[in-house]
């Protein structure tokens, strides 16, 4: 039987309850997946525009990119930007030895998981890019707009569009990828849920709230996302209303 009295007790340190410490492990959990996303759209979104371009070069250097980030297990990236690069670059390791360390796990968590993500929202809006009709591009040419206003005003509101869907799996996918961050001490929700498990070895109450915490952000994540397509939805196009 569930005893819920568990998260009301007090952490061996004495400083918190377990619910508490939950909570904590939370609300590193939400920075980390919100700090990620921005990062992962900003660059993906560059990413995505570049390797649609006419230009050989570029296109091969965001398709490496691609490449490079989504066949590297996430765990091992997490290990290559903690133990490894710091070693090689002397800014990160100085950061290192000058930072609280929870805020340097922290934010290379953030540069790991956003350059993962990064490299599957490149691959989402390329599609959505090249999703539409060609004589869309050759529109905004003719009306005297270059290739960025082009870019910017007629092809990618409509390619977001297309890619609210996969973006609303991205989301919820790193939700569930910012649990790896505990393979490097982040204190995040993860880590918290096994560090009650082993202390109290109550594991089904621990892996059962952590289980409910993490479907309530996925879930409100899938809400929003919903509400976004609704509301930029366009009439007569892809399910708009008419």
């Amino acid at each position: 039987m569930l005893d819920l009295g568990i998260f009301g007790e007090e952490t061996p340190d004495g400083d918190t309850t377990w619910a508490m410490s939950l909570l904590s492990g939370l609300e590193y959990t939400l920075a980390l997946v919100a700090l990620s996303w921005i990062v992962a759209m900003v660059l993906g979104s560059l990413l995505g525009v570049l390797r649609t371009t006419n230009r050989r070069w570029v296109v091969a250097l965001g398709d490496a990119w691609v490449e490079l980030f989504r066949n590297i297990p996430l765990l091992v990236q997490f290990f290559l930007w903690y133990f490894v690069v710091p070693a090689f670059v002397p800014p990160l390791k100085r950061m290192a030895l000058e930072m609280d360390p929870t805020r340097f796990q922290l934010l290379l968590s953030v540069v790991c998981l956003g350059l993962f993500t990064s490299a599957r929202i490149a691959e989402q809006v390329k599609s959505g890019i090249l999703s539409l009709p060609r004589g869309q591009r050759m529109a905004g040419y003719a009306l005297g707009l270059t290739e960025a206003q082009t870019y910017r005003h007629v092809l990618l509101p409509m390619a977001f569009r297309i890619i609210i869907p996969p973006l609303t799996s991205e989301s919820m996918n790193l939700v569930k990828n910012s649990a790896v961050a505990y393979s490097i001490g982040l204190a995040e929700l993860f880590f918290r849920t096994r560090e009650m498990g082993e202390m109290t070895f109550r594991y089904f109450a621990a892996f059962g709230a952590a289980t409910v915490l993490y479907v309530v952000v996925a879930f409100a994540i899938n809400r929003v996302f919903a509400w976004v397509e609704r509301a930029t939805a366009v009439p007569g196009y892809l399910g708009g209303k008419r």
